[in-house]
């Protein structure tokens, strides 16, 4: 039975309502009366369900995807306006006990490079990525009880926090690890972690199992219900995503909403985030083994969606997109991407030599940080290094409350436009560094509240003369 508020993996994602919603999508593709009443109602910005969502994603009607595209891009500016939060992976270690056969850190792959970072490395990585202008890194390692402990994870997240390089600081860390117990997350609450991000892969039950045959990771209902455990565990923030291209896309679209739906009706606060990586080469890994991938106009109209249906949250996109991709993306809905990113183990502070290859996946974007910042100004966006929210306390349902009523734009304008300005002075080419300087000063008549005007704008000139680290 299919139940939203259940702690149970297949009766919070059931099999039979999936499937029931995709028939229900497939039969009313071209129902105009019921999309304009399901875009009606995604107008008043407040989501819509998965079975909706499906309908809209089936739809082929060339006037109703116009409306969907301009309703998607209408939600964007209203809860993230034109800010772009910036961060950075960090591949700790790629040691895995796992045989996920889409990954090459499976472990009966003799080819890939096998490297974890010692917490000497991982200040270099560290220090490497501050160099460049990062605050927000997202920390990866593969499973490995005996390689990769939760003690080196949390001692790394205390080495990562301790370090303090000329401007540099990084005043957030996501965790992207295995799935664990309630004991464990409480563990990395306490070490200071931002969010929680575990990815599906896929929701398809008899596919994930077939996905992942060997390891810890092939319990799909231990790995499915992780969300519920960190959130007992304390975590505020956590972060879900699917990889594309593994099964079919409207399944696994279907299931991270209802994973959404769940966590919101179950935990009382949905997910913070939103991941949609599409599966990419790798060392042992041939995309075009896998018969599902999805071309980029289905993946746009997926971001779209989710955007409209699932408003509040922020979605993410990594470098193994193109530029291209991402520039499409970013309008629909994107709010986080990364950039000058290394999925090697390490591999900031020197590169990584040809002959060894630790990487999880090749990089399509590989500019700079620069480079992406550039872009991203040239767009008219603003690319924001803000980490307050995490470190004033505004996370969970604090932060949701703040983002379903708009207000939260009232911290996030000023934040991102003062951290922006951080790294214009400390960390930015001279092309980039006045395309920034023109972006804050017009932005700054977009802050309506007289005093957060005021405020944002001594603050600003205090980061010029060498102050740092304001925030709302």
């Amino acid at each position: 039975m299919y139940d939203v508020k259940s702690k149970k993996a297949e009766e919070f994602i059931n099999h039979e309502e999936i499937l029931e919603t995709l028939e229900y999508a497939r039969e009313n593709k071209n129902n105009k009366e019921l999309i304009d009443n399901i875009l009606k109602k995604a107008e008043e910005m407040k989501g819509i369900s998965h079975r909706e969502a499906l309908v809209l994603l089936e739809c082929d009607l060339e006037e109703e995807l116009q409306k969907i595209y301009d309703l998607a891009i209408k939600i964007k500016e209203r809860f993230y306006g034109n800010r772009i939060v910036m961060f950075a992976p960090l591949y700790l270690s790629n040691y895995c006990v796992n045989g996920c056969v889409y990954c090459p850190y499976h472990c009966v792959n003799k080819q890939i490079t096998r490297k974890k970072l010692s917490q000497e490395d991982i200040r270099k990585e560290v220090i490497a990525l501050q160099d460049m202008g990062h605050k927000r890194l997202a920390l990866e390692a593969g499973e490995d009880p005996v390689n990769n402990p939760l003690e080196y994870i949390l001692e790394s997240i205390h080495t990562i926090y301790s370090i303090k390089h000329k401007n540099g600081a990084i005043r957030r860390v996501n965790v992207n690890i295995a799935a664990t117990t309630v004991e464990n997350y409480r563990k990395l609450d306490e070490a200071g972690i931002g969010t929680y991000i575990l990815f599906q892969e896929t929701y398809h039950k008899e596919n994930y199992e077939m996905l992942h045959p060997t390891g810890p990771k092939h319990n799909y209902a231990y790995h499915t219900e992780a969300m519920d455990r960190a959130m007992e565990g304390g975590i505020d923030d956590v972060g879900v995503g699917v990889l594309f291209g593994l099964n079919m896309y409207r399944y696994d679209f279907a299931g991270i909403l209802m994973h959404a739906e769940h966590l919101e009706a179950a935990m009382g606060v949905g997910p913070h985030t939103l991941s949609v990586p599409r599966i990419r080469p790798a060392n042992d890994i041939d995309p075009a083994t896998f018969q599902n991938s999805i071309t980029d106009d289905i993946f746009e109209k997926i971001v779209a969606i989710l955007r409209i249906a699932v408003p509040y949250t922020g979605i993410i996109i990594s470098t193994r997109e193109s530029k291209t991709c991402r520039e499409k993306v970013l309008r629909l809905g994107v709010s986080q991407i990364s950039g000058g990113s290394k999925t090697s183990v390490g591999g900031y502070a020197v590169p990584e030599p040809e002959e060894e290859n630790s990487a999880q996946f090749d990089v399509d974007d590989t500019r700079t940080l620069d480079e992406i910042v550039n872009w991203l100004l040239d767009m008219g966006h603003i690319p924001s290094f803000c980490t307050a929210c995490y470190r004033e306390g505004r996370t969970g349902d604090r932060f949701m409350t703040l983002v379903k009523s708009g207000q939260i734009a009232n911290c996030c304008q000023p934040n991102a436009l003062m951290t922006l300005k951080e790294y214009l002075e400390d960390y930015a080419s001279e092309d980039t560094r006045k395309k920034g300087e023109a972006l804050i000063k017009h932005e700054l008549t977009n802050i309506p509240n007289e005093k957060v005007h005021k405020l944002a704008k001594d603050n600003l000139e205090r980061i010029k003369e060498g102050e740092r680290d304001f925030r709302f």
